[in-house]
This record gives C-alpha cells, structure tokens and sequence, in this order.
C-alpha cells in the first residue's frame, strides 16, 4: 500500500511542476513573446533547475504546444457555433466581433506577443496555426455568410488583433464602438 501512495504522490508532485513551468512560460511569453524566451529563463520563474525542466520539455515544441494548451484551456477562442443561428447579418456580426473583440482584450499582451513573433519565427507560426487557424477559420466562415464578395476583405480587417488595437488602445474607443465602428465598414461596404 506504502509503494501506491508513494507512487501517487510522486505522480501528483511532476504533475505539480510540469504545471509551474508551463505557467512561468506562459507567464514570459506574454512579456518577452516565445522567440525572446529562453529555457533558462523559464526554469529560473518556475524555481526548477534546468535538467527538470528538460525532463518535463525537451525541445521547444513541446513547450510552445503545453503554452498554448494551457493558455487555451484558461481562455478558449470564442466560438463560432453560436453566432450561425442570427439570421440578421449586422446581428450575428455585432455578436461575433464583441465576442472576439472581448477575447482580444482578455489575452492582449500574449496576442500581441505570439503575433510578432509569429512573423519571424517558424515554429511559432506553425504551432499558432495549428491551435488558432481553425477557430479563426470558424469566425470567418459563420460571420462571412451571406456577405458580399466586397464585404469579405472587410470582415478579415474587422477580425484582425491590430485592426481591435488600433481602434481601442490607439483611437480610444470603447469595446462597443470598436464593433460598431466595424459593423458599419463591413455591412456599409455591401450597400
């Protein structure tokens, strides 16, 4: 019995320190961004040495995928599901970009730091494909129906992280005008 116990709480403490080197990771790549982020660096955040870390992450794949994970567990992508329904394209659009606009707003500083990176860093590109194209392929798609081809160029704009900045941060709007000011872009364009 003494041999169970023993196992399970060994299990329970590398389940403990996989999760603080995950969070000190996350925790970095929302300041520095995955490409400025060493090992070293998230070990030192963790408190663990560097052959623990290496123990629970060998390569910076399996970093960038258990970051992202958690990352999406704690605050999944809107989804796209719930908006399909709204027959009114305005409503469905005002529907969707607050949810998205929301969600930008919630993971700001690790957007805007996996979105630079992301230009010049392959496997960071590769992984926010991976997790985020398809969930932004959904928003596309259920907020895109019915749209004129002119409106569809719009709608990525209005979806766009930089475009949401540019409106709240740079010309201090609020959430709701934000999606407003979109709204008209996007339904004005097919008038």
């Amino acid at each position: 019995m003494a041999r169970t116990y023993t196992l399970k709480r060994r299990a329970e403490a590398q389940a403990e320190t996989r999760r603080r080197i995950v969070e000190a990771a996350v925790e970095l790549h929302s300041t520095l961004g995955p490409a400025a982020t060493s090992f070293s660096m998230i070990a030192e955040k963790a408190g663990v040495q560097r052959h623990t870390f290496y123990a629970h992450f060998p390569d910076e794949r399996s970093v960038l995928m258990a970051c992202s994970a958690h990352s999406l567990a704690q605050d999944p992508l809107p989804e796209a599901a719930p908006w399909r329904p709204i027959a009114d394209p305005a409503e469905r659009l005002r529907v969707g970009l607050r949810a998205v606009y929301d969600w930008y707003e919630r993971n700001e500083s690790l957007v805007a730091c996996v979105l630079r990176d992301a230009e010049t860093h392959e496997l960071v590109r590769e992984i926010m494909a991976l997790r985020y194209g398809p969930g932004i392929g959904a928003w596309h798609e259920a907020l895109g129906a019915g749209l004129k081809a002119k409106q569809r160029p719009l709608l990525a704009l209005a979806l766009s992280f930089h475009s949401w900045r540019t409106l709240t941060r740079e010309a201090g709007l609020k959430q709701a005008e934000a999606v407003k000011a979109m709204m008209h872009a996007v339904i004005g364009t097919g008038q």
